[in-house]
């Protein structure tokens, strides 16, 4: 009987819990759930509870993945796949980037632990801000580039399509779509490639309605934010849960990803000749990020992908100023 995937949630807050969930509910592999203790509520075990709690959905939900809750980092040893989502959430007034500087030291200490642990995982990071966070991952763990990435795109597109789909009043089903670069505000849609089963967009809405769309999309994270007060959990964690489906089933899904680019949409030229890890459409495999793919793109499209690369190489330099060793 061949051995079951494995794959560890480093951080059980509300994308964690989500995507233990998920997993469990779509049987992908055994499940680790970890995270650190409540400084002033010592006698409380999160991950635990939350991996007990999970365990009992079983006999309803009709799964029986095993589910762990763990402080102890050595119990991500031999993960197939490792989800990041560890870190401080936004707050209302609060920009991804404005997390900095807390959150890459934490990131920082997790890639250290799953480079010590767990040395052959492929690791999808979800904590913003993003961009950066899979920097500091692929820096600190020393993985190949193939190995590391990051969860934006997936949500991105969601958000687009759905925004799309409350204006057509269509099925989100039925949208194709596509977002690349940074994640967040300078993420740069492509009206030009979304399609309604294979229709146009452009012959279905105006080009104010889908720049309307296109707009929400850019600050759909900020929307829930004001909203509950919080980060988004339900929706960035069907999108990792996306991501991890096809690797762990090596399934060659085309997912919008944050991956390593260097001569793709002339990342390395706008970077002093150095790669970045910016959204691209990605085939997501047994490899991880097993080929990138690119296309023509009109200029305007090049100009606003420039702008987002550009907007990516500020955050990393904030952040290798905060951490010199990352440089």
């Amino acid at each position: 009987m061949p051995r079951r995937a494995k794959i560890s949630i480093i951080g059980s807050g509300n994308i964690g819990g989500e995507c233990a969930r998920s997993i469990a509910m779509k049987e992908l592999g055994d499940v680790v759930l970890l995270d650190i203790p409540i400084k002033d509520k010592p006698e409380l075990h999160m991950p635990k509870g939350k991996a007990l709690d999970l365990a009992c959905c079983g006999p309803v939900e009709k799964f029986d993945s095993k589910l762990t809750g763990t402080f102890d980092y050595s119990d991500i040893k031999d993960s197939d796949v490792i989800i990041v989502t560890a870190g401080v959430p936004r707050k209302p007034g609060q920009s991804r980037d404005d997390l900095v500087s807390i959150n890459a030291g934490i990131v920082k200490s997790v890639a250290q632990n799953i480079k010590q642990y767990a040395p052959n995982a492929i690791v999808i990071v979800v904590s913003n801000p993003l961009d950066a966070m899979v920097y500091v991952m692929w820096k600190v763990t020393g993985f190949p580039a193939n190995r590391v990435l990051g969860q934006a795109g997936a949500l991105d597109v969601a958000r687009y399509k759905t925004f799309l789909a409350f204006e057509l009043g269509v099925s989100v089903e039925d949208i194709q779509g596509l977002l690349l670069g940074g994640h967040g505000d300078d993420m740069v849609p492509l009206p030009r490639l979304t399609s309604v089963n294979g229709i146009p967009v452009s012959d279905l809405l105006s080009a104010e309605k889908i720049q309307a769309c296109v707009d929400r999309a850019k600050v759909g994270g900020g929307e829930i934010v004001k909203l509950m007060g919080t980060s988004a959990w339900y929706a960035p964690s069907a999108g990792t849960v996306e991501m991890v489906e096809s690797i762990i089933r090596d399934k060659k899904r085309v997912i919008a990803s944050a991956a390593f680019c260097e001569k793709e949409y002339n990342v390395a030229a706008q970077n002093g000749g150095k790669g970045l890890f910016v959204g691209v459409p990605c085939v997501l495999g047994a490899n991880g990020v097993e080929k990138i793919l690119s296309f023509n793109m009109n200029e305007t499209e090049q100009k606003s992908m420039n702008e987002s690369i550009s907007h990516v190489k500020d955050l990393i330099g904030a952040t290798v100023k905060l951490f010199p060793e990352l440089a």
